[in-house]
């Protein structure tokens, strides 16, 4: 069972799950960086290119913040691209001393996802507010549909000046951002019963067979084979 919420101290989804049956999850793309406690281990999900997928134990607990598209850097100290498709221990980021304080905060916790809320939304306080601002406008173009040459123009920068930002904001650039954003908008849609073709041409695609192929490229399965799942 999954449950998320929005955070009302800082741009962050806070989010729990737990497992009922063995088998995997496919865990897509979508331009966020997480921190996870595991029941046992605080680990760090960088941004995904590619669907990630995760073996499901019964019983097993997660208790999760994820942080908006180009936030991930503030929080964790790290240029989002150095985490690119990684899952690694947060006492690699931040250090033994400090991770290990901190775990045995949460292990003892009531409500261990309220605690990392709570701890992210601290480090995040101070962060800088011109990156948090070229991450937004940034995020808000491609989701509105503006190719590189417009998003690069409306926060002043050449081409090449965004690919370079966007790797240490986001983890890729604009346009595998954008394929990214644009993915996770139509499948909000297609989940919500809207056909296939219809969903295509809302979101962006030249077609439903361009749909098709991003599906299977960024989630790894066709669409009805994600849907059913």
């Amino acid at each position: 069972m999954y449950v998320e919420r929005r955070s009302h101290l800082a741009p962050l989804i806070v989010w729990t799950r737990t497992v009922e049956t063995a088998g995997s999850a496919r865990v897509l793309p979508d331009g966020c960086m997480d921190l996870i406690w595991s029941g046992a281990e605080l680990i760090v999900a960088g941004p995904d290119t590619l669907a990630h997928s995760v073996q499901n134990t019964p019983g097993a607990r997660y208790a999760a913040v994820r942080c908006a598209p180009g936030i991930g850097p503030a929080l964790f100290g790290l240029p989002a691209d150095t985490l690119r498709d990684r899952r690694v221990p947060l006492a690699d980021v931040w250090g033994e001393r400090t991770v290990r304080m901190l775990t045995e905060r949460i292990a003892g916790a009531a409500d261990p996802a309220a605690l990392l809320e709570r701890l992210a939304a601290e480090r995040l306080r101070d962060r800088d507010a011109e990156a948090a601002r070229f991450a937004g406008a940034v995020v808000g173009e491609l989701r509105a549909g503006a190719d590189v040459a417009a998003v690069a123009a409306g926060v002043n920068l050449s081409e090449r000046q965004l690919h370079r930002r966007s790797l240490t904001a986001f983890g890729y650039g604009p346009k595998t951002l954008g394929r990214v954003l644009r993915l996770d908008r139509a499948l909000d849609l297609a989940r919500g019963g809207v056909p296939a073709a219809r969903v295509a041409a809302v979101a962006g695609y030249a077609d439903q067979a361009h749909f098709a192929r991003d599906v299977k490229a960024l989630a790894g399965v066709p669409l009805r084979t994600l849907l059913s799942g």
